[in-house]
């Protein structure tokens, strides 16, 4: 049997279902670390499975952040610094990775909260994941902050100019600096 779910269902489904159905519904999504430091070197992690590829030529990469009406100590920081790194979870961090998904007061280090291990590179302004085999420095670009109307429809009813106001912020960022372990290494 087939089921078929509208604009109207959807958003009568209970809050908590319906995140995780949405998060879930375009299908496997990696996940990164996202490390930053602020402009007095306090260091901030956080996880983030919204990293794209924008463009290969310069390197591009772009990733969504949610609505800033909370505290966001990685936004800050990015904007503050202009600079961030993107590392690889593995086998071996992915559940210290997560704990970064807590929320902590701007002066506890998620990385120390997780037990993980800032390593600072050739100068490079934000922490590297030193238990990361890639690891990729990021230089911030352009903040576009989404506005827009968005036009749903379905079988059942079509509902046109719905309003999808809700602060979402995407970050075109330039790829400046990559590492990568050898195979010999230990993850």
């Amino acid at each position: 049997m087939n089921t078929t779910l509208d604009l109207v269902q959807l958003m009568e489904m209970e809050q908590r279902k319906r995140a995780q159905f949405i998060n879930s519904i375009s299908g496997f999504r990696s996940v990164a670390l996202i490390g930053t430091t602020d402009t007095n070197g306090q260091t901030n992690l956080a996880i983030f499975s919204s990293i794209v590829h924008i463009g290969s030529n310069p390197p591009l990469l772009s990733f969504i952040m949610r609505p800033d009406s909370v505290e966001r100590h990685t936004l800050t920081n990015i904007m503050d610094t202009g600079f961030y790194t993107i590392n690889h979870i593995n086998t071996h961090i992915y559940e210290k990775a997560h704990q970064t998904s807590a929320r902590y007061p701007k002066n506890v280090s998620e990385f120390d909260a997780a037990q993980l291990t800032p390593s600072f590179k050739n100068g490079f302004v934000a922490p590297f994941v030193a238990e990361s085999n890639i690891q990729i420095g990021m230089e911030f670009k352009e903040r576009i902050n989404t506005i827009s109307k968005i036009e749903i429809s379905s079988l059942k009813e079509s509902i046109s100019s719905y309003s999808a106001r809700n602060g979402w912020q995407i970050e075109e960022n330039k790829l400046v600096d990559l590492y990568k372990k050898s195979q010999g290494t230990k993850s």
